[in-house]
């Protein structure tokens, strides 16, 4: 098992540099299960764009040597796109409460290393010290269960957000369209999870 790579945190403008290095740890990472996305390029580009622009954007980035091998990334919501603040909007909730964690991304060979609460940590962290936030929220595709292109002993995520203490949010749905591998572009469902931000102390 390889050693703990070095983490780096990364805010706003300066985040730049690795906008490509996160764009192809997405196309890598999301085109297992339960994503199942077919890499786009320019769509990439246009996601991470908000990234790069939001002064108070953060990448939390592994690094083995001069590789980045893991990326977490988050930004207050207000600053992302429209398609992602509508939901808390609808609910009757402040989008300027919220910050947003894009994902966490891991190539296979570094997991279980402690990496995945590591990337937490620093991104409440970061959202904490903004001071202007109650909540941090991601959101995980929804997928039917028995869905038979589920791999045989996948391990869902559940249980480690709640370890976090995330909570689902059935009622903060967005839909995102996105090429699927062997299905073309598709609709779907992502569900928010959310968790009361203690201030800082």
């Amino acid at each position: 098992m390889p050693e703990m790579p070095a983490l780096t945190v990364l805010r706003g403008a300066d985040v730049t540099p690795f906008l490509d290095d996160v764009a192809r740890l997405r196309i890598a990472v999301f085109r297992d299960w339960p994503y199942l996305y077919e890499g786009d390029a320019a769509y990439e580009r246009e996601y991470l764009a908000a990234y790069a622009q939001s002064p108070d954007s953060v990448f939390v980035l592994a690094r083995d040597g001069d590789a980045v091998i893991g990326a977490s990334t988050g930004l207050p919501l207000v600053d992302d796109a429209p398609d992602f603040r509508q939901p808390f909007v609808d609910a009757g909730r402040d989008p300027a409460e919220v910050f947003y964690f894009g994902e966490s991304v891991l190539l296979p060979a570094y997991r279980g290393l402690g990496l995945g609460h590591a990337f937490f940590d620093a991104r409440e962290a970061h959202a904490r010290a903004l001071g202007r936030h109650a909540l941090t929220a991601f959101c995980a595709v929804d997928r039917a269960h028995g869905d038979a292109r589920m791999p045989a002993g996948h391990r869902a995520n559940d249980a480690f957000w709640h370890k976090r203490g995330y909570t689902r949010q059935p009622g903060l749905t967005l839909r995102l369209h996105w090429n699927e591998i062997g299905q073309g572009e598709v609709a779907h469902a992502l569900t928010f999870w959310t968790r009361p931000l203690e201030k800082q102390a």
